[in-house]
């Protein structure tokens, strides 16, 4: 009677390596198991649920540095707001010049922790911190998308800090209206964190970093509509505004506010052949820059160094 050879699972050799001094060198090879099905999505998705914990206790941990992330945005309102309600009327920004201003502070406040990814990346790779995950066995990808989603996620919990004292400049509390204006934060912290993050990949030094976000960040600010109208900007200049992506996020959470608050207005802003694009529109240009930015830092960072 034949009897048929039992089963084995199969298996695989991994090398093992040694660190000499001068580098890393291969010590031998050890039998291990092939990973089960589904492993392998797993250990990608735990890879990014480490970098999204890792913001979350800096987030936790940096308490002082999030109050005045927030109390920047917070004072413009008080200060700006008040002041300037008085001289501007109220028919060009249409209403109290605080409720026209709180869009663009919302804008502001997630800007600094969407930006502040990039340069944690790069002082990862200066510390060498970036080299150690890089060893992990997931794909580069995966570790730049964790990147991605912790700091998506706490410039949005920055945001909504913000977002509960809207009350204090005339948006009420409605659930659908605090929903409408968080999804306008995450898709502007999305975007604005993939878009730092695809300039970290190319720059190496921190001081750089800095010099070009202050270089881009204020004239980005200033061609928003955060502070005014884009209508009162001169005629040429209608073009870099249309080409700003915090342009449409702060356009579209005006937008939102003006429809669920009576006697509310939202002023002109940008058009395209005469026509205002729709607040879903708007949010999909910021969802597909976001997306083109993540994808094209994904491939650069995947790129061998």
């Amino acid at each position: 009677m034949s009897t048929e050879p039992a089963s084995r699972t199969p298996t695989t050799h991994t090398t093992v390596t040694t660190w000499t001094g001068d580098g890393f060198e291969p010590a031998g090879s050890v039998a291990a198991p092939d990973p089960v099905p589904g492993s392998a999505l797993r250990r990608e998705l735990r890879a990014a649920h480490a970098l999204v914990y890792r913001e979350c206790l800096r987030l936790l941990s940096l308490r002082v540095h999030t109050v005045l992330i927030v109390l920047e945005p917070a004072l413009y309102l008080v200060a700006l707001g008040s002041g300037l309600s008085a001289l501007i009327p109220s028919h060009t920004v249409g209403g109290d010049y605080k409720t026209f201003l709180f869009p663009g502070m919302l804008a502001l406040t997630v800007q600094a922790p969407a930006m502040s990814v990039g340069i944690r990346l790069i002082m990862d790779r200066e510390s060498g911190y970036l080299r150690e995950t890089l060893m992990a066995p997931v794909r580069r990808s995966t570790l730049l998308c964790g990147h991605c989603l912790g700091g998506t996620l706490m410039a949005t919990a920055q945001g909504c800090m913000l977002l509960s004292v809207s009350g204090a400049v005339g948006v009420p509390y409605r659930p659908l209206l605090f929903f409408l204006l968080t999804v306008g934060m995450v898709l502007t912290a999305f975007a604005y964190t993939t878009l730092t993050l695809a300039l970290a990949v190319h720059i190496r030094s921190v001081e750089t970093f800095n010099t070009l976000l202050g270089a881009v960040g204020m004239p980005l600010l200033f061609l928003s509509g955060v502070f005014f109208p884009l209508t009162a900007l001169p005629q040429w200049m209608t073009v870099p505004a249309a080409l700003n992506p915090l342009s449409y996020a702060v356009d579209a959470m005006r937008r939102c506010i003006a429809g669920q608050v009576p006697g509310l207005a939202a002023p002109e802003g940008l058009e395209w052949a005469g026509r205002r694009p729709p607040v879903l529109l708007e949010w999909g240009l910021l969802a597909a820059v976001g997306a083109g930015a993540l994808g094209w830092a994904a491939y650069r960072f995947g790129r061998r160094e």
